[in-house]
């Protein structure tokens, strides 16, 4: 191969990489904590979102109320079905926010 091609496969690589790669909340924030409990919801689980909150700063907790709806609609308008393995992450992560 050329260079010129070399060079265009890897653009393209990395353009590819780029449209795969999730976006979310970084771990440890109330962000992400809204998020899993959204994606527990999406599983199935039962979630204590109540003892979830109360173990947030009180600061945070106006920002998990709000990120958490706005992931409940994004839920609502495209559900999506966990696996095994996710299920139970998921249900471990849970259980990690209400014991916090």
């Amino acid at each position: 191969m050329t260079t010129a091609k070399l060079f265009a496969a890897g653009l393209m690589l990395l353009g590819i990489a780029g449209c795969t790669s999730v976006a979310g909340p970084p771990p440890g924030t109330v962000e992400y904590a809204a998020a899993t409990v959204s994606r527990a919801y999406d599983c199935g689980l039962r979630v204590d979102r109540g003892r979830i909150i109360a173990r947030l700063d009180r600061q945070d907790r106006q920002r998990f109320i709000e990120a958490n709806a706005g992931y409940a609609v994004k839920s609502y308008k495209a559900p999506h079905r966990c696996d095994t393995a996710e299920r139970e992450r998921v249900q471990g992560e849970i259980g990690a926010l209400a014991r916090r």
